[in-house]
């Protein structure tokens, strides 16, 4: 890619993000915000969301990137985790460095727990932690008892932690994680989101007895409506985007 394609798409894909959105994805995302204030208890002090897809390409990151910004202009104290250890992407949408991350405070950085965590300019209350040095074991990681133990000195300090997963099909590491996730949104393409695929997700998560709070379609077009009810869970509709 040419530098001026590749900074036509960087200014292409900061449209879909945070204080960037249109005035219908940002109501959509309000929608969404609203469903997962409902979906949860109110007794909890921090309700931590996975936030996965069944295939590459489907718009969780963005997703996830929304959704914790709404959070936060909802007075959330909200921290986002790139939970995708694999293939990252929040740090580069962000624009924030990834030279010390989740990865690393799992493997043997425990003590820059505080340190690993930015602070974005755009709201005070969304914080951010990226994914780290890319590991060999991402999905060992997730699983072990020190994530679990890093989740529960994090629940401390926020009302709302949202988890970016990798695609479930593709590895097993939302599944991994699903025990200590008060639920996981699933994020469809209209028009793109293979069914098969979709109903393998589905399976997966139900298997780990995941909590699947419902699904968020991307790619629709803003003159189609905004919000669709289907089998009980909610798709909040939100313009074209990709991981």
């Amino acid at each position: 890619m040419s530098k001026s394609n590749e900074r036509a798409s960087i200014i292409e894909q900061r449209k879909t993000l945070h204080s960037n959105l249109s005035f219908a994805a940002a109501e959509a995302y309000k929608m969404l915000r609203t469903n997962i204030f409902f979906s949860l208890p109110d007794d909890k002090k921090c309700h931590i969301i996975g936030v996965t897809s069944s295939m590459r390409g489907e718009g969780k990151s963005t997703t996830s990137v929304n959704l914790a910004y709404s959070l936060a202009e909802a007075g959330k104290k909200v921290l986002l985790i790139d939970a995708d250890m694999r293939l990252p992407s929040i740090a580069k949408k962000m624009e924030i460095p990834n030279d010390l991350g989740l990865s690393d405070i799992l493997v043997n950085a425990g003590d820059k727990v505080g340190i690993s965590i930015h602070k974005t300019l755009v709201n005070e209350n969304w914080h951010i932690m990226t994914s780290g040095s890319i590991p060999p074991n991402p999905s060992e990681l997730l699983g072990s008892n020190r994530m679990k133990k890093l989740l529960e000195v994090l629940s401390e300090k926020y009302e709302f932690i949202i988890v970016d997963l990798p695609p479930v099909t593709v590895v097993t590491d939302a599944t991994i994680l699903s025990p200590v996730l008060d639920g996981i949104a699933v994020v469809v393409k209209e028009n793109s989101t293979d069914k098969r695929a979709l109903n393998e997700c589905v399976r997966l998560l139900r298997m780990s007895e995941a909590k699947i709070l419902g699904f968020v379609m991307t790619s629709v077009k803003e003159d189609s409506g905004t919000y669709r009810k289907y089998s009980g869970n909610y798709y909040s509709k939100t313009p074209q985007v990709s991981d």
